[in-house]
């Protein structure tokens, strides 16, 4: 620890006396100052203990030394050593009065003691607390280094990281999600800083923040109050975020520890480029090989890495994101063969990021995968699906799929700038944490996904689906025909369990999905909810949209005049089954007022909304216009 008053009251060759403030003793002393200016203060620092002799000061005024030592104190100097037989034979009583009152410590500088000595003593017990500090930095880092290396990992580097700091680590992946913690007792603790944490990521790394707070719910063992998070990974994207917690400001050799965690966690979320590069090509072809009808020739290739996706019912997914949004591809090799038996993913076309997780113990933190380079070539467009009711025949062979444009890699994964990439953090990182294989292919501004059936991957999409809609008020909102997407513009088709032999099959049953995903405005429909019918989606024919055009017409005009929302209040009236008191909560609005603009929807359409013929037109109506 730093020099203190009472470690230089204490020093044997120094021999200072205390004349004032012996309650104080134990305040840390950053350096030794002299200086005989009545006003030192634009000079200090903070932290001094300033030497004088009072050769310039009024020292026997004492309304002078009340407002010399309150100077002092708010400069933030810690202790006043005052010569002795210099100036003056004893401390002058109006100084040594200023510097009780003050509760500012007082010192006694004896004749023989040269204040070139205290500044030495001082000096010397600094560069020894900082030789200690980084000499246990080392220490801490040599022990994180084998603890990382260990068959625990992170888990056994949380432990000795919060042993050093005398309080407690956790470590949350890609997504956000708490992985690991150290005591036992933190993780109720980091639970708790999800939403920091979530902020934390929406910034470019690398960041940090600092946060405050106590111990919970009246646990003893959860002392500390300051929480400082640091975010994982060599990019501006964040791999994961480490969080510590302590009762103070983490000193040198506490910043050197959690700075040697952080490199080293992020050694374990980064992965080898060209690893990295080799699982694409090795997911493309299998891809490649699934959607052309050839599942014996991809067993073959899926090996050890995907070799469990194809031992078990499969489920495809298609996300799709804005048109600005796109994940990158890297190049097709020269020569490659585009033209299959069957229509499929063209070389440059599927880039697959993709994680085949380790057992959940020595787990790395999920993360989204980033693909370098360009595609070499460009594959035919895909084909957008025509139907929203998939027949219940075989689906024809999967279009060819879009050749994969850049994303930026320097963006944070959020879930508004990036939300394919945002989708990729959730799923990579929920399987993880089960050790459960996935493929995972950009193409484009879309994402194709290969996850085993009610595994941790579809139960992540799932609920990251659910997130996303609670993000819009949790209301399904039709995109209008070439208007934009709402929101993250994140758009998800989920097709029915699959095997290999009906890979082709599962890509156009999650295209369907994903078009009636896209003009009901919700963020994901599976195949199941497609199937089980429904005649909203034929309310995208031409013919329909202009006869509900047409039977709306004029309530669309009275609204352009600003004299009521009536189509508004006909929509949340019609939805709510005419429940006034549901409707006019909905709208925010009194009852009666919903009762007036009934009666002028009536009056202007000259239809009775008792009859249920009428209401049901109307229905069907408004949600033509919302396609």
């Amino acid at each position: 620890m730093p020099p203190t008053l009472a470690s230089l009251v204490h020093h044997s060759t120094l021999k200072l006396t205390v004349l004032a403030g012996e309650g104080r003793l134990d305040t840390p002393v950053r350096w030794a100052h002299v200086s005989e200016l009545p006003d030192p203060v634009p000079y200090l620092d903070g932290g001094e203990l300033l030497l004088i002799t009072a050769m310039k000061l009024d020292a026997e005024d004492p309304e002078a030394m009340r407002r010399y030592v309150r100077r002092l104190v708010d400069a933030g100097v810690v202790g006043l050593g005052f010569a002795i037989g210099v100036n003056y034979e004893q401390a002058p009583a109006a100084l040594v009065r200023a510097a009780s009152e003050a509760g500012l410590p007082l010192l006694g500088v004896p004749r023989r003691t040269p204040f070139i000595a205290i500044s030495k003593v001082v000096s010397a017990a600094i560069a020894a607390d900082q030789y200690r500090a980084v000499t246990a930095g080392f220490e801490a880092q040599r022990e994180l280094t084998r603890a990382a290396i260990g068959a625990e990992g992170p888990t056994a580097l949380l432990a000795r990281l919060a042993a050093h700091l005398n309080g407690w680590a956790a470590l949350y992946d890609a997504s956000g999600a708490l992985i690991g913690s150290a005591p036992d007792w933190a993780a109720r603790r980091a639970a708790r800083l999800t939403g920091d944490v979530e902020r934390l990521r929406e910034r470019a790394a690398p960041a940090s923040a600092v946060v405050g707070g106590g111990g919970a719910d009246g646990d003893e063992e959860e002392v500390a109050d300051r929480v400082e998070l640091q975010t994982l990974g060599i990019g501006r994207r964040t791999r994961g975020v480490l969080a510590v917690g302590t009762g103070a400001p983490l000193g040198t050799a506490e910043r050197y520890a959690v700075h040697s965690a952080v490199a080293l966690l992020t050694l374990t979320t980064e992965r080898s480029r060209a690893l990295r590069e080799a699982e694409q090509r090795l997911g493309a072809a299998l891809l490649r090989m699934l959607l052309a009808g050839e599942p014996d020739h991809a067993r073959a290739v899926a090996g050890q890495l995907y070799g469990e996706l194809l031992d078990a019912p499969f489920r495809m997914l298609v996300a799709e994101g804005p048109a600005t949004t796109a994940l990158a591809a890297p190049s097709a090799p020269h020569g490659a063969d585009t033209a299959a038996p069957a229509p499929a993913p063209s070389p440059s076309a599927a880039a697959p990021s993709t994680r085949q997780a380790r057992a959940a113990q020595t787990a790395e933190p999920g993360t989204a995968q980033e693909a370098h380079g360009a595609p070499h070539g460009a594959a035919a467009p895909s084909a957008p699906s025509t139907v929203d009711d998939p027949s219940n025949g075989a689906a024809p062979p999967a279009p060819p799929l879009s050749s994969a444009t850049s994303l930026s890699g320097g963006a944070p994964a959020t879930t508004t700038a990036d939300p394919l990439g945002s989708l990729v953090d959730t799923i990579e990182a929920a399987t993880a944490r089960t050790g459960e294989a996935v493929l995972i292919v950009p193409d484009g501004a879309r994402l194709i996904v290969l996850a085993t059936d009610g595994g941790a991957a579809v139960r992540a999409c799932a609920e990251h689906a659910e997130a996303a809609e609670a993000r819009r008020g949790g209301t399904a909102r039709p995109r209008a025909r070439g208007s934009a997407p709402a929101d993250d513009g994140l758009v998800i088709g989920l097709s029915a369990p699959a095997g290999p032999t009906a890979a082709a099959t599962a890509y156009r049953q999650a295209e369907q999905a994903l078009s009636v995903a896209r003009r009901r405005g919700r963020v994901l429909v599976e195949h199941e909810q497609v199937a089980a019918g429904s005649v909203l989606p034929l309310l995208a024919d031409d013919a329909v949209r202009a006869f509900a055009d047409g039977l709306l017409r004029a309530l669309y005009d009275h609204d352009a005049t600003g004299r009521g929302d009536l189509v508004a209040s006909l929509r949340a009236w019609l939805s709510r089954h005419g429940q006034w008191d549901a409707a006019a909560a909905e709208l925010r609005v009194h009852r009666h007022t919903l009762r007036y603009r009934m009666r002028r929807v009536e009056e202007i359409l000259g239809r009775s909304l008792d009859d249920p013929d009428v209401r049901m037109e109307l229905w069907l109506a408004l949600k033509a216009t919302g396609m």
